[in-house]
């Protein structure tokens, strides 16, 4: 797996994946760029988002729940201090469905966050992540953090 990045202008870059997708990176107007593409950092939380994502909608359709919609949000509160770095990472999965199971739904979401998202995992080891799931617009409980083992 690899990455490259490649100097356009300004404070623009394209960034190239080995699978042959290619995204644009830039900086805002005040920060050099001309705002043509996301930072670095919106796209790491969109890797967050993305890998949890995949995880959740495939547990969940192998445990055979009705999902009719499914977003999940990321949002990361970063440090006041340079190098700015997330502290607090907030990630709210919304889902939708006639005749979800909020318990399997917790569990979809509790798998991807504590075996299954590399990402997650990565990140956790940086900043606190912290969980919200809602089904239909309403919250539910969240499974607990497993133990870690000695």
């Amino acid at each position: 797996m690899h990455m490259t990045a490649e100097w356009k202008d300004g404070m623009a870059f394209d960034t190239a994946a080995g699978s042959g997708h290619t995204v644009r990176l830039d900086a805002r107007v005040e920060g050099g760029g001309a705002d043509t593409g996301p930072r670095p950092k919106e796209l790491l939380l969109g890797a967050l988002a993305g890998c949890t994502a995949m995880d959740v909608i495939s547990i969940l359709a192998k445990m055979r729940q009705p999902v009719r919609a499914f977003r999940v949000r990321a949002e990361g509160e970063e440090t006041d201090q340079h190098p700015k770095v997330f502290r607090v990472i907030d990630l709210t999965y919304e889902v939708e469905g006639d005749g979800l199971d909020p318990e399997r739904v917790a569990h979809a979401v509790a798998l991807s966050e504590w075996r299954y998202c590399g990402v997650s995992a990565m990140l956790r080891q940086a900043a606190e992540i912290r969980v919200k799931v809602l089904i239909n617009g309403a919250e539910v409980p969240q499974e607990p953090a497993p133990v870690a083992q000695a």
